[in-house]
């Protein structure tokens, strides 16, 4: 097999491998309550807690930072609210993840 072609399947199995990652329960449901909107790491917990899915804030910060590593979402800085420690705030980084089939490219907006 050419070169060439050896390195379009790797970029499309890899886009394959972020996509699984991405789309995993409780990430996929982290994603969509972000949304178009700046939320808390406190905003998001509680939306998990009323979709049911509830789980200990450790493994949350798991998947935010999990998110994070893979440059899916980005900090937007810090709410400083009842003189305890700032809670995080969060954004989307990328909103989509394309493929051009024909090159192989992947182009994320």
């Amino acid at each position: 097999m050419p070169k060439g072609k050896c390195a379009e399947k790797r970029k499309i199995r890899d886009l394959v491998i972020r996509i699984k990652f991405v789309y995993s329960e409780p990430r996929w449901s982290i994603i969509k309550i972000i949304g178009d909107e700046t939320k808390g790491t406190n905003e998001i917990y509680e939306e998990l807690q009323k979709k049911s899915l509830g789980m200990p804030r450790s493994t949350l910060y798991y998947h935010l930072s999990s998110l994070e590593n893979e440059g899916i979402i980005e900090m937007a800085g810090y709410r400083e609210e009842g003189g305890g420690a700032p809670e995080k705030l969060w954004k989307l980084r990328v909103r989509k993840i394309c493929i051009d089939l024909r090159s192989g490219n992947v182009v994320e907006e």
